[in-house]
């Protein structure tokens, strides 16, 4: 039956009367859900106490200026929440699933967030059914365990319209359910009910967008933050107390003491940071044709060891061509001004018997254009043949194969074509044929091309077997196809080892021919490992295989997840590309499952953690890179807010060690605030790669930004400036500079060596200082704005007055600049240190 389904003006005028197919979970957050958020966090809750305080203190115009600034912070918030909503917007564009429909009598592909109810649904194997849908054609076996939890799949079938909606679960029934997956099968449906008035939508479960898992990034800042928190809050508290019984301040000007120190340390960026990274990072990912679904997996990025990724189409072009054709002896090589003998013509014709009319196979679209060239106007072309029975490739007989009724004789023909050694087997052959054909094979396959082996059969029953090895085969010939492998893989492959990470390649080819394709893109041809191997070897041998063998042939999907765990129980950190149904174990055991975006089923696009747009293996290498530059500017990023923090605690602490006047109050920390956040979230993520960035190896799993090292760093510079700051300011006592005065000197310093540390943190290492660095534009920005800002706030009198400065004269700005020199000093002292030890160490090392 032919269908016409839904005009394009109806279904549109139905999606916007009832809403995208969507799960309240899919749905983006509005404008009131951010500023709710905003609004509790603790930093603005922290400034609304501090303009309370003020108004209590009677100081009414200083509270209203802090309190004036919650909207600055808001604003700013949003705006960092826009940028970062548009990336997820465009990810969850791009990651949306897709459904084929009819409309206005074609079939066409939509989002499946587009489905309507009503739509004429195309099922077939690997897809994610998007709508709860009423059967009509074909049959299925569909996985129905995310509503049921029962693992085995349930067979369905057409059924009358008249027939209720029944539960999931039930055999035989005419209903699919939106989220279910089809195993097996092709069918028509029509959908019935959409977005949360389905099932899963009823139960409330989200299954599709950027499902996020724990990570040890967000455990190891959580710890961090939580920490820090509890050592603001424990320090505020002591603050107040000395405050209020040695400095023997009032109770009020305690707590806005103590509220200031809180400020200061609280570590209120980094959950920022991270939501930043993790965001734009996902969304520049897409632009390298790498999908993120599971945040997770941008910080693994930087850690995998060993690629193992599919050959044909992540390596190789999947643009298959029969290049070449074995009969008895005799071998034909296709040219541009080829005609085929006659000798050649039954293998061709058996082979395209042994395929669909349709089909999105590159082997089996390259026989079709074959045989409509080579085999048009002949008596072997077939096309109104119809086949009765189909046997599909189910393991140990690698090959399919298709009956059609032979009339007038009522015996059946057979056509089958697969890997050689299965054909052979079903034919059975004398051992002398084996062997001859064989061995050419493993002659093809050695020249790079997948080979095939082709037999006709005969079955003179009226019922049709079961099981292939009754029928009666006779072998026809081979059938070479070339793949070319892709023009990048060779400097990606490269690349990857200068990084430290192996790339092992996994086929289902002969072994000659992966071995072939791997000599030619540069993967060590250190040995096979095939298929049965796997299955006849016990596990410590094939781990000890797998730490010097790269290339795995004969396998079956199956035996991925075996190969993924094997390499992950001998301390890899794998990533594994796969696209079919049967991969999406692997994908989901691998610590990085990366998903075919043009030849992947909606089922391993949903296991994967990544998916690879463009099935290119040198946009998956692009990623690793990016994947290593987001982590490394990540610990940029915290070095720098760490050490900008230092020196705010240390001019908080002041008053209470001379039993002076506040030096920086909760206006002063909020204005750097606006510094240091957009330098973090902003600055930091928009900087460039260094070259040498593909030469480091892997990062340790276990490494996090929050590390020894980072801390180390962050406290020497905060230190330094806290010193430089603290001598400065006893010097302004000692020539008793009124407390306004020696306030806005050391305001001014402060900024400016907080830019000192934004430029400082721009490199990862102190060598890297003395290189060329990359352009950032975010980074111009940032210091053109920020001197204009701060002479804003030194010469509007309002504005200056509610900072509490006094004028700052000629003979004041000497001292300004004295600490960003005196930090110059000390950097400058640490880096030939470094130097010093670096070289110390390459000497001892010779």
């Amino acid at each position: 039956m032919e269908w016409k389904g839904l005009r394009q003006v109806d279904a549109l005028r139905l999606l916007a009367e009832e809403g995208e197919n969507l799960l309240p979970q899919e749905r983006p957050a509005t404008l009131n859900s951010h500023i709710a958020k905003i609004l509790s966090e603790p930093m603005l809750l922290l400034l609304l106490a501090g303009g309370g305080l003020y108004l209590l203190l009677g100081d009414r115009s200083e509270g209203l200026f802090l309190l004036s600034f919650v909207v600055v912070v808001i604003a700013i918030s949003l705006v960092q929440n826009w940028k970062t909503e548009l990336a997820l917007d465009a990810l969850r564009n791009l990651s949306s699933p897709k459904t084929r429909v009819v409309r206005d009598g074609n079939q066409t592909m939509i989002s499946s967030k587009e489905v309507v109810r009503g739509d004429i649904l195309i099922l077939e194997e690997g897809a994610r059914v998007s709508a709860d849908a009423r059967l009509l054609e074909g049959r299925l076996d569909i996985d129905e365990s995310l509503l049921t939890g029962e693992s085995m799949p349930v067979l369905k079938i057409p059924g009358p319209d008249s027939l209720p909606f029944s539960r999931p679960g039930e055999e035989t029934s005419p209903f699919v359910y939106a989220g279910t997956v089809v195993t097996r099968g092709e069918a028509i449906a029509r959908a019935e009910t959409t977005g949360e008035r389905t099932a899963v939508g009823t139960i409330g479960l989200s299954l599709s967008g950027l499902a996020e898992k724990r990570s040890l990034l967000k455990d190891s800042s959580l710890r961090f933050v939580r920490t820090l928190s509890l050592i603001a809050l424990g320090l505020a508290g002591v603050d107040i107390v000395l405050n209020r019984i040695w400095v023997q301040k009032s109770v009020l000007e305690s707590l806005l003491n103590g509220l200031a120190l809180a400020m200061a340390i609280l570590p209120e960026e980094i959950p920022v940071i991270l939501t930043v990274f993790l965001a734009l990072g996902a969304w520049r990912l897409s632009r390298t044709q790498v999908l993120t679904h599971r945040f997770s997996a941008v910080e693994i990025l930087g850690s995998i060891t060993v690629l193992a990724v599919d050959k044909t189409g992540t390596i190789t072009e999947n643009r298959m061509e029969l290049k070449e054709i074995s009969v008895e002896g005799q071998e034909f090589r296709v040219s541009d001004e080829s005609t085929l003998p006659e000798e050649f013509h039954s293998v061709v014709e058996f082979a395209l018997l042994a395929t669909p009319k349709t089909s999105s196979d590159p082997m089996e679209q390259a026989l079709s254009e074959f045989a409509q060239s080579f085999l048009n106007g002949t008596e072997h072309l077939h096309e109104n043949w119809k086949a009765e029975k189909i046997y599909g490739l189910e393991p140990p007989i690698l090959a399919m194969a298709r009956s059609y009724p032979s009339e007038p004789s009522g015996k059946h023909l057979f056509a089958t074509k697969g890997s050689p050694e299965s054909v052979l087997d079903l034919c059975r052959v004398s051992p002398e044929t084996s062997i001859r054909v064989l061995s050419r094979v493993e002659e093809m396959a050695s020249r790079g091309f997948r080979v095939l082996g082709v037999a006709r059969g005969i079955w003179t029953s009226d019922t049709l077997p079961d099981n292939l090895h009754d029928v009666s085969f006779g072998f026809l010939g081979l059938l070479g196809f070339r793949d070319p492998p892709r023009k990048e893989v060779w400097k990606a492959i490269r690349e990857c080892s200068g990084a430290g990470i192996r790339v092992i390649m996994m086929t289902g080819d002969h072994p000659e021919t992966a071995r072939a394709i791997a000599r030619e893109v540069g993967i060590p041809d250190t040995g096979v490992i095939t298929g049965r191997e796997l299955d006849a070897l016990p596990d410590p041998d094939i781990r000890a295989r797998l730490a010097r063998v790269s290339i795995c042939a004969r396998l079956f999907p199956e035996q991925k997840l075996r190969l993924v765990n094997l390499l992950q129980e001998n301390g890899e950190i794998v990533a594994v590309t796969g696209d079919g149904v049967n991969d999406a174990p692997a994908l989901k055991a691998a610590r990085a499952g990366i998903a075919m975006g043009q030849r992947g089923t909606d089922v391993a696009r949903q296991a994967a953690d990544l998916v690879l747009l463009n099935d290119s293996f040198g946009s998956l290498v692009s990623g690793i890179r990016l994947g290593r530059l987001i982590f490394e500017n990540l610990v940029r990023a915290i070095r720098f807010a760490l050490s900008a923090h230092i020196p705010l605690v240390g001019l908080s602490l002041l008053p209470l060690i001379f039993k002076g006047t506040m030096i920086l109050t909760p206006v002063h920390i909020v204005l750097l605030q606006l510094i240091i956040d957009p330098a973090c979230s902003l600055l930091f993520e928009s900087e460039p790669a260094r070259k040498d960035l593909m030469k480091d190896p892997p990062r340790p799993q276990s490494r996090t930004p929050f590390g020894w090292e980072t801390i180390r760093t962050a406290l020497w510079q905060g230190f330094g400036v806290t010193g430089i700051l603290l001598g400065g300011f006893i010097t302004f006592h000692i020539l008793r500079w009124p407390v306004e005065k020696s306030r806005a000197a050391l305001f001014a310093a402060l900024v400016l060596t907080v830019l000192l540390l934004i430029l400082v943190n721009r490199t990862t290492s102190y060598a890297e200082r003395e290189k060329e660095s990359p352009g950032n534009p975010v980074a111009t920005r940032l210091f053109i704005a920020v001197p204009l800002f701060l002479l804003l706030f030194y010469t509007v009198p309002f504005l200056k007055n509610r900072m509490g400065w006094g004028n700052l004269t000629t003979d004041s700005l000497v001292p300004v600049f004295l600490p960003v020199l005196g930090l110059l000093f000390l950097e400058g002292l640490y880096l030939k240190s470094i130097r010093t030890f670096q070289d110390w160490r390459a000497t001892k090392r010779r």
